[in-house]
């Protein structure tokens, strides 16, 4: 996909890559086994494809020469993440993983017996109490993400009988749902479905 700009001389430049708002995440997906959100860096990345291109916008002739933007693709859904804002290829491929690893988090559902629901390793040892903290720029924010996601889901976006079932409060689960705003729009996309009144961050 390539968009197409006109400059000052009325020439139409390509740039090689989208906005990445055209990369936000619509709808969900179900999935059976492990979620690839909730997986370690080494094996999700056996599960992506990189692909590198020229950034376009401001930043110069040498910013456009140099192939710094990054896609990365996970090849069994094909859904995407990319950075294209960085000068540095790698620091571009982090994160284009960092959001691919989100973006699963949001699109990607689980189907769960909650009455057999047991949180993960992760998910207890960060728990206090009712609480769940976590920094949105940490790199396990998408596992709990999806893990939170996929709770909510199998309660039909019950907040409350969520929030018991992982011995969290209410506030702890829209707080951790609400570090992103994608997951909160999707999230208050089904709770509308179902004539529930919308999560405010």
């Amino acid at each position: 996909m390539r968009t197409t700009n006109t400059n000052k001389n009325g020439r139409r430049n390509q740039t090689a890559l989208p906005p990445i708002e055209d990369f936000i995440p619509k709808g969900h997906r179900f999935i059976e086994g492990d979620h690839p959100a909730m997986m370690s860096e080494e094996n999700l990345l056996k599960e992506v494809s990189l692909s590198f291109g020229r950034t376009g916008g401001p930043g110069g002739q040498h910013r456009n020469r140099k192939a710094t933007a990054c896609t990365a693709t996970h090849v069994p859904t094909d859904i995407t993440g990319t950075a294209t804002e960085r000068r540095r290829q790698s620091e571009n491929r982090t994160l284009s993983v960092s959001r691919l690893r989100r973006t699963l988090a949001i699109i990607l559902r689980r189907k769960i017996d909650t009455r057999k629901w047991t949180c993960s390793d992760l998910w207890r040892e960060r728990q206090q109490g009712e609480q769940l903290p976590i920094n949105p720029k940490h790199r396990d924010y998408p596992h709990l993400l999806a893990e939170s996601l996929d709770l909510l889901f199998a309660f039909d976006f019950d907040l409350a009988a969520t929030a018991a079932c992982a011995s969290l409060s209410s506030s702890q689960i829209v707080k951790l749902i609400a570090h992103d705003k994608q997951a909160l729009a999707w999230v208050n996309e089904q709770r509308e479905e179902r004539d529930l009144s919308p999560l405010k961050s």
